[in-house]
C-alpha cells in the first residue's frame, strides 16, 4: 500500500472510530450498569472470558434486581462477542462496550459495540462498570499527534504555549520592565546601559522560567521546541543558555516573527512550516490554500455536496476535502416517476418529507447514510484522496461554515 493510500485508510479508520465514540458518549445508563472492557493484544481471550465469567457471578450480589439483570445481560453479550476470537485479540487489542442504555419514556435498550485495532495499542486490561461507557482512553488515542513547545519574545513581551497536533494553545505570557534605549536625565550612559542589560537578563530568565515550568514536565513527550521573535532577541535568548539544558537540546530552530502576543504563536507555527512539514496542521493549511487559489481563479475547485459528488463521479477530483466536524447524513429520495434526488440533513435530525423538484410528487426515502461515508466510497472507486481538515484554523473553519464542510481540488476544470 502506498503512503498516500495508507494515510487515507488511517484517516478513514480514525473517522469511523470517532463516530462510534461520539455515539457511545451520548449513551446513559441507570446506576453502574454500562460495562467497558479494554483488552490489550497480548491478553489471552480465555483469560478475558474467565474474568467476565467471574464478574457475572459476582453481579448476582447486586441488590437492585433491574441493575443486576442489566449487568449480567451485558456480560453475557460480551462473552458472546468473545467467542468470535481465537487465542488473542486483533493487533493493538480491542474494546467492548455493552449495557442497557436509556431509550426514553422510562425504557432501556441493550447495546453492544466492539472496536477492534484502535489507532494506538491498548496498554492494559481494564474492566469498568459505570453509568457511562469509558471512552477517555480511546479519545486520547485519537488526539492529534505531535507535541511542540512554542516561545515568542521580544524585549517588551513574551508568550509561551503548545502546538498539540493542529491546535495552538497559548498558556503563559509576560511583560518586561526593560527601559527604552534613551536614558533618563541624570543617568550616565554607562550606568543606564548596565541597568538595561540587567533588565534584559532578568526578563530572559523570567521567560525561561515560564518555559521550564511548562515544558520540563513534558520533556519526554516533546517532539521539539520552536522559538520566534525579532533579531537579536531570539538569538540572545538561545545563545545565553537560559533554557533548561534538556529543553535546549529540543530546540528545532529559531524563526523571525513580527508579533510576540498570542497571535505570534500562530505566526511562529507558520514560519516553522518546513520543520513541521509532517504535522497535520501544516498539511491542512496547504490543502486549503490550494483550494482557495483554485477557487479564486475559477478553475479546478468544487464545493458543496451536489457539485462535489458530481465531480467525484466524473473522476475529476484529485483531493476530497472534508471537515473533521461535519456531522451530516445524505438522504436519497425516489418519487413514483423514478426521479432520484439527494438531500443533506443534520445527522441528529429525523428524515424530512420531500417533494420531487421535477414532477412535484411526494418522494419516498430509499436510503439514508452518513454523508462522509457516501462520498468516501465514491472517492475510493475513482482513486481520489480524502483529506480530513481541522477547524482549528481560519480556513478550516471556513470549509465547515461557508462551504458545508465539503470541497474538492480538481484534476482539471469541468465547469460543474
Amino acid at each position: 500500500m502506498s503512503s498516500d493510500a495508507q494515510e487515507a485508510s488511517e484517516d478513514r479508520r480514525k473517522y469511523e472510530f470517532r463516530k462510534v465514540i461520539e455515539e457511545l458518549t451520548d449513551f446513559e445508563g441507570s446506576g453502574t450498569q454500562l460495562v467497558t472492557i479494554y483488552i490489550p493484544e497480548d491478553k489471552q481471550i480465555s483469560d478475558v472470558v474467565a474474568h467476565v465469567t467471574q464478574e457475572h457471578s459476582e453481579a448476582s450480589n447486586i441488590k437492585s434486581k433491574q441493575t443486576r439483570t442489566n449487568v449480567q445481560d451485558a456480560l453475557t453479550s460480551i462473552k458472546d462477542r468473545l467467542r468470535y476470537y481465537d487465542t488473542f485479540p486483533p493487533e493493538n487489542g480491542m474494546v467492548i462496550f455493552s449495557g442497557a442504555v436509556d431509550s426514553g419514556g422510562g425504557r432501556t435498550e441493550m447495546v453492544t459495540r466492539t472496536l477492534e485495532s484502535p489507532p494506538q495499542p491498548v496498554e492494559s486490561f481494564r474492566y469498568h462498570c459505570d453509568s457511562a461507557f469509558l471512552t477517555d482512553p480511546l479519545e486520547h488515542m485519537l488526539a492529534d499527534s505531535g507535541l511542540f513547545g512554542l516561545i515568542v519574545l521580544d524585549r517588551r513581551e513574551a508568550n509561551v504555549g503548545w502546538l498539540k497536533g493542529k491546535r495552538v494553545e497559548p498558556v503563559k505570557s509576560a511583560s518586561s520592565l526593560v527601559p527604552g534605549k534613551q536614558r533618563k536625565g541624570g543617568q550616565s550612559a554607562q550606568r543606564f546601559a548596565r541597568l538595561r542589560l540587567e533588565a534584559i537578563d532578568n526578563f530572559y530568565q523570567e521567560v525561561a522560567g515560564m518555559a521550564d515550568e511548562l515544558f520540563v514536565p513534558k520533556r519526554h513527550e516533546l517532539d521539539g521546541i520552536l522559538v520566534g521573535g525579532p533579531s537579536p532577541t531570539k538569538d540572545e535568548f538561545l545563545d545565553g543558555d537560559y533554557l533548561h539544558h534538556e529543553l535546549q537540546d529540543k530546540v528545532l530552530g529559531k524563526f523571525d516573527v513580527a508579533y510576540t502576543d498570542e497571535s505570534g504563536l500562530k505566526d511562529l507555527v507558520d514560519a516553522a512550516s518546513e520543520v513541521l512539514s509532517d504535522q497535520e496542521i501544516v498539511e491542512d493549511k496547504r490543502h486549503m490554500e490550494t483550494f482557495f487559489e483554485n477557487l479564486n481563479t475559477g478553475e479546478e475547485a468544487t464545493y458543496g455536496f451536489e457539485q462535489t459528488r458530481r465531480n467525484l463521479i466524473m473522476g475529476s477530483v484529485d483531493r476530497l476535502l472534508i471537515s473533521e466536524d461535519l456531522r451530516s447524513d445524505v438522504v436519497i429520495y425516489e418519487c413514483p416517476n423514478g426521479h432520484e434526488e439527494f438531500e443533506v440533513v443534520d445527522a441528529r435530525h429525523s428524515t424530512p418529507a420531500h417533494e420531487c423538484s421535477e414532477c412535484g410528487e411526494d418522494a419516498d426515502v430509499r436510503e439514508r447514510e452518513d454523508v462522509i461515508e457516501h462520498l468516501m466510497a465514491i472517492a475510493e472507486q475513482r482513486g481520489t484522496e480524502t483529506k480530513f481538515i481541522s477547524t482549528d484554523f481560519e480556513k478550516g473553519e471556513q470549509l465547515l461554515d461557508a462551504f458545508g464542510g465539503i470541497a474538492g481540488i480538481l484534476r482539471y476544470s469541468t465547469g460543474v
